[in-house]
């Protein structure tokens, strides 16, 4: 159990949906925090030697302990802070969890933006493989608020971090409409729940400033 005296320092990048999620996470068990942003590409010596392994956003540093790797991170707060559980207790509900997470960050992130960038099947091509991924999402959430139920959970801070708001800008930015209401009213109604939540609200980078990156992000990887 967290005592009062703990401190807790974030290293993030205001852009990286790995770090915003770790955020939300903190923002709702109410844990204070001091955010400590670094400006990438460039790699600050802090981030280098708490994280030489992958030197990499988000860092999370409890008293003496240092954590990196969202999911990890996440799953760490959980368990430190029992207030407003973020996973599921039943063990099966609990590891769906952890799996429909894993597969947002390995199947639904590289399908819907390195291979609509890079489109060598085709962009029309693309973009169904992507929606056939987001479809398993659809039917996840369907007749309900969240994909935990009625409150905010580690896959709806997962998957929110994300496709909400990252891959959504990308995608604008792209001129595709990847999650029409009529394909995915679901993930549609999910969306509308999640912009309700303040701590989610407080969490997504600004919506100018995050497409001027994502633009640029689209078109050097276009040029490599």
């Amino acid at each position: 159990m967290a005592k009062k005296e703990d401190s807790v320092k974030l290293l993030g990048f205001w852009a990286s949906p790995f770090s915003r999620r770790v955020e939300m996470a903190l923002k709702l068990k109410g844990v204070p925090y001091e955010y400590l942003e670094e400006e990438l590409p460039k790699k600050t010596p802090l981030l280098l030697e708490l994280n030489p392994v992958h030197k990499k956003v988000p860092v999370l540093v409890h008293n003496d302990k240092i954590l990196s790797e969202s999911h990890v991170i996440l799953e760490y707060i959980d368990q430190t802070w029992s207030n407003n559980p973020i996973l599921p207790q039943d063990p099966y509900e609990k590891a769906m969890a952890r799996f429909w997470a894993k597969f947002v960050d390995e199947q639904i992130l590289p399908a819907g933006f390195m291979s609509l960038v890079k489109a060598e099947k085709g962009i029309e091509v693309a973009i169904e493989e992507t929606r056939e991924l987001i479809m398993f999402l659809e039917k996840e959430v369907t007749g309900k608020d969240f994909f935990g139920g009625k409150t905010l959970g580690f896959l709806d801070i997962v998957a929110g971090s994300m496709i909400s708001f990252c891959l959504a800008r990308a995608w604008e930015c792209m001129g595709i409409d990847m999650i029409s209401e009529e394909k995915f009213p679901g993930l549609n109604r999910w969306i509308e729940k999640l912009n309700e939540v303040e701590i989610v609200r407080e969490c997504i980078p600004p919506k100018e400033k995050h497409i001027e990156r994502m633009n640029k992000i689209i078109e050097r990887t276009m040029s490599s």
